[in-house]
C-alpha cells in the first residue's frame, strides 16, 4: 500500500475509531489494514492509535497526524481535479445526509440530471432523522433544518422554510376545524421531538418579533418524522411542518393547512460540511446544485 493509500486508511480508522468499519468502507481486509497503519507508525517513528479490544482512540501525535493528513488529502484531491474542464471528468464518492422529505421531494426525483452530468459520481444517500457525526461517519456534507448547535463545523445558510399548521380531513370531520388560538384548548396535537421523554413546548406560534407556545393536549408524541406525517393523516391532531415536503399532500387534500394566521418561527436550512483549507470540487459542485434546487422554497438567507 502507498503513503497516500495508507494515510487515507488512517484517517478512516481515526475517524470511525475502529480498523473492521474503516477497512469495510474501503473495501479491505481487516489485516491489511491493520498491517498499513503499523507501517505507517513505523515508518513516522511515532504511535498514532491506542488499541484495545473494545475501541481504537488516537494518540497525541496521532491527532496531529491526522489533521495533517486530512489537508494533505484534500490538497491532493483538488490537485487531481483542477484541470478537469467538464463536469465528466468529476469522480469519488458523494456521502451525504438529509431530512427525508426535502430528499424525497425535491433531491431524489432531480438526482438523474446531476448523475447524468456527473457519471463518475458515486453518491451515498442517508436520510434519518438522528443527527449524524459528519466527521465520524465520513459524510461530505449534510442538510440540517433548524437551529444549528456551536460545533466545528462549516455552515453554509440556504435560506428558511416556511412552517404550516396542518390536518386531516377525517380530524376536522370528527373535531372541527380550529380557526383562532383561543379554540386550541378544545383540539389535539401530535408532538414531535428528538428524544422520547423530553418535553415538547406545545403549540407554536410566531408574532414576528418572537415565539410564543400554548400548551394543549397531545394524543401522541413521536421522534420520527414519517412517524408525525402518518399521525395528522390518521387524523390524531395538529402538527406543525415545513411546507417543503407537503405540497402534494396538501394539493390532494390529504392534508389541510389550518390556522394560517399562527404559523410557527420558519426554520433555517443549512448545509454543513468539516472544516478543510480545499474541498474536494465534487463536493463544491454539490452543494451548489442543492443550494439552486432549495432555492425556490425557502426565503433568502438573513446576513
Amino acid at each position: 500500500m502507498n503513503r497516500l493509500d495508507a494515510m487515507q486508511l488512517f484517517v478512516r480508522v481515526a475517524e470511525l475509531a475502529s480498523f473492521t468499519r474503516a477497512a469495510d468502507s474501503l473495501n479491505l481486509p481487516k489485516a491489511s489494514a491493520s498491517l498499513a497503519v503499523q507501517q505507517l507508525e513505523t515508518e513516522l517513528g511515532a504511535r498514532l492509535l491506542n488499541r484495545t479490544t473494545r475501541r481504537v482512540q488516537m494518540t497525541p501525535d496521532g491527532r496531529s497526524f491526522y489533521e495533517r493528513c486530512k489537508d494533505l488529502l484534500a490538497d491532493m484531491d483538488e490537485l487531481q481535479s483542477m484541470f478537469q474542464q467538464t463536469p465528466q471528468a468529476l469522480r469519488g464518492r458523494l456521502r451525504v445526509d438529509m431530512p427525508g422529505g426535502a430528499a424525497r421531494e425535491l433531491v431524489i426525483p432531480r438526482l438523474p440530471e446531476f448523475l447524468r452530468e456527473h457519471p463518475q459520481i458515486e453518491v451515498e444517500l442517508s436520510c434519518t432523522d438522528r443527527r449524524v457525526d459528519l466527521v465520524r461517519e465520513g459524510f461530505d456534507c449534510v442538510m440540517r433544518i433548524g437551529t444549528l448547535q456551536d460545533s466545528s463545523l462549516i455552515a453554509r445558510p440556504l435560506g428558511s422554510l416556511r412552517i404550516i399548521n396542518c390536518v386531516s380531513p377525517s380530524y376536522i370531520a370528527e373535531f372541527g376545524e380550529p380557526r383562532t388560538l383561543e379554540d386550541l384548548p378544545n383540539h389535539r396535537l401530535v408532538d414531535y421531538v428528538s428524544t422520547l421523554g423530553a418535553k415538547s413546548g406545545g403549540f407554536e406560534y410566531f408574532d414576528g418579533e418572537q415565539c410564543h407556545f400554548i400548551d394543549m393536549p397531545a394524543t401522541l408524541t413521536v421522534s420520527n418524522t414519517d412517524a408525525y406525517e402518518a399521525c395528522c393523516l390518521a387524523g390524531l391532531g395538529i402538527i406543525q411542518l415545513p411546507v417543503l415536503g407537503s405540497e402534494k399532500m396538501l394539493a390532494n387534500g390529504r392534508l389541510i393547512e389550518v390556522l394560517q394566521d399562527f404559523p410557527a418561527e420558519p426554520m433555517p436550512v443549512s448545509l454543513l460540511y468539516a472544516h478543510r483549507r480545499h474541498l474536494p470540487q465534487r463536493v463544491k459542485v454539490f452543494m451548489d446544485w442543492i443550494e439552486s434546487l432549495m432555492r425556490p422554497h425557502v426565503d433568502p438567507p438573513k446576513h
